[in-house]
Order: C-alpha cells, then sequence, then structure tokens
C-alpha cells in the first residue's frame, strides 16, 4: 500500500527517472546533503497522491511535512533558503538576478531543443545543431569561471550540469571548441554530489553511449 503523501514525516521529492528539471532538484538535494525520500514517477500514470498534492501531477514535486512544491525553479530555491549550508546562490541581488535569468535562458532556449531530440524523427538533427550552438555561444561563460557564472556552485549549475550530462546520449558533439564545456562537466560529474543525484537510467546514459 502506498503511503499517503499528506502522512509523510520525511522530505519527499516525486520525481522522473530521467527528466533534467528532476534532475535538477536532485542535484540541489545531493549538494545540500539532505536525506529525503525518492517516489519515481512515470509521466504516463501520476499516481494519485500526486494528483491530490499537485494539481498539474507535475515533476518534480516537493512534499516538506503540509507543503508542497512544484515548478522546479521554486522547489530549488526553497531548499537553498530551507538548507542554507552550502549556499548555492550568491548574497548579492545582481548577481542572484544574473543566475536567474540563466537559468530562464536555459529553460527557453535549451529545454526544448532536448525535448525534441528525444521526441525522434526529422527534426532531431536540426535541434542538434541548434543545441551545439547554443551551448556553444556560452563559451566565454564557462571559460570566465570555475562554475557558471560564478566562482562557486550555485543553482545555475544545477541546471546546466544534467544538460552537459546527457550530450552523449543526445548525439551532441562539441568537438574541440567545446573543450571548456566538457571540463566544466567533468569537474562536476566526479562529485560525490552528482553521483547520489542521478537514477540508475541517468547513469547509464553515458555507459550505454560509450558501449556502442
Amino acid at each position: 500500500m502506498v503511503q499517503s503523501a499528506r502522512s509523510r514525516t520525511v522530505l519527499t521529492l516525486y520525481t522522473t527517472a530521467d527528466d533534467i528539471q528532476c534532475h535538477r532538484a536532485r542535484l540541489v538535494l545531493a549538494a545540500k546533503g539532505v536525506s529525503y525520500e525518492r517516489v519515481l514517477v512515470d509521466p504516463a500514470k501520476p499516481p494519485e497522491d500526486l494528483i491530490d498534492l499537485n494539481p498539474y501531477a507535475s515533476t518534480p514535486t516537493l512534499i516538506d511535512r503540509d507543503l508542497t512544491l512544484f515548478d522546479t525553479s521554486v522547489v530549488c530555491e526553497y531548499l537553498d533558503e530551507r538548507y542554507p549550508h552550502p549556499p548555492l546562490m550568491p548574497i548579492d541581488p545582481q548577481s542572484r538576478a544574473r543566475l536567474r535569468v540563466a537559468a530562464v535562458r536555459i529553460e527557453k532556449d535549451w529545454l526544448p531543443e532536448v525535448e525534441t531530440i528525444r521526441a525522434g524523427g526529422r527534426p532531431v538533427e536540426a535541434a542538434r545543431k541548434r543545441l551545439r550552438e547554443q551551448l556553444l555561444s556560452t563559451l566565454p561563460l564557462f571559460k570566465a569561471s570555475k562554475f557558471f557564472l560564478n566562482p562557486e556552485m550555485s543553482l545555475a549549475d544545477c541546471l546546466v550540469a544534467p544538460v552537459i550530462w546527457r550530450l552523449p546520449w543526445l548525439g551532441v558533439d562539441l568537438g574541440r571548441e567545446g573543450k571548456p564545456i566538457v571540463d566544466y562537466g567533468e569537474r562536476l560529474f566526479h562529485s560525490q554530489g552528482f553521483a547520489r543525484s542521478m537514477t540508475d537510467q541517468e547513469k547509464a546514459m553515458r555507459q550505454v553511449h560509450e558501449h556502442e
């Protein structure tokens, strides 16, 4: 019998197995070292308790006792404030705003291309080309700092890194020109937090590609 979400006393995250936005939320939790219950959701058949809690039955959905949160940015910023160490947003308002705008750009520019590639069919190659061009256009941001737009890891990295992780699986090759982006990804991928954030399906994205 599935435990009712309203009766849960531990932090609970409803997440799909391979979605970038869900991976983003899991990476925030891993970076914070927070223990939580992970409930894997089939987006085609969301569980009744999720439908009851979230009118959109979307993922990620976070339950913290009697609080229900959805929309990935809301979830991630709540976690950063709820568990303040280590902080994943800079202190000054301008830097925080810069990171938020960058996240919006990624959601509007990169993620639709990812979904087009995943859907398959004739539009795939054009989407791969557009995604590659968009990533390479951000090279100065990857060269400017150890992390994305910030000297320390931030919420922006929790969105960027899952995209970079999926590039081989998506068939997107950045080539020699994209080495700063690849190097950035490798720095994050070898952290314990990144490994903890992944589902088995996400771990297999690289393994499957490398053994083809």
